[in-house]
């Protein structure tokens, strides 16, 4: 059984200072480093029994990535996903599911391809976007999905685009 998700954490290196700090999953404020007090990226793991915790009470908007070890585009889009997380450290969180280690929250969000990447704001689901897609694509569907969510369009949020 793995550990509750207020007791995970990853160790995360400032950009700005370079010291390695420890980065929880779940915190009510968004981590920042223990020496220059900079905001971290924050990238965490999440499965069936945390993802509630880990990603619906996030204080900042949650990018969530559902891929698969076995998944080519998968690996490709990743790189991109974390670059995305450190340029916007402090005003997103990146949370990976491993849908083979998830397979109730793929049935719940009906995950029929991977990569899928959702965004979350407050508990809500602001958009959805299966597959994988470049960079600045991604960011672009990010800056989209963020701003629909903040004008709380009639969109309704989850929906593929195909």
């Amino acid at each position: 059984m793995s550990a509750p998700a207020t007791q995970m954490t990853s160790i995360v290196t400032c950009p700005n200072c370079g010291r390695r700090n420890r980065v929880p999953a779940v915190a009510s404020s968004i981590p920042r480093c223990g020496n220059c007090h900079q905001a971290l990226q924050w990238v965490v793991d999440a499965g069936d029994d945390d993802f509630t915790e880990v990603v619906e009470r996030a204080p900042v908007p949650v990018l969530v990535d559902m891929w698969a070890t076995w998944c080519g585009p998968c690996r490709m889009v990743s790189p991109a996903l974390e670059r995305i997380a450190t340029d916007r450290r402090g005003r997103i969180k990146l949370v990976k599911v491993d849908v083979d280690k998830a397979p109730r929250l793929s049935q719940v969000f009906q995950i029929r391809a991977v990569p899928t990447l959702m965004v979350w704001r407050d508990g809500q689901l602001l958009a959805r976007q299966p597959g994988a897609a470049p960079e600045p694509m991604l960011r672009q569907w990010l800056d989209d999905a963020l701003s629909a969510g903040q004008a709380g369009s009639g969109d309704q949020p989850g929906k593929d685009d195909r």
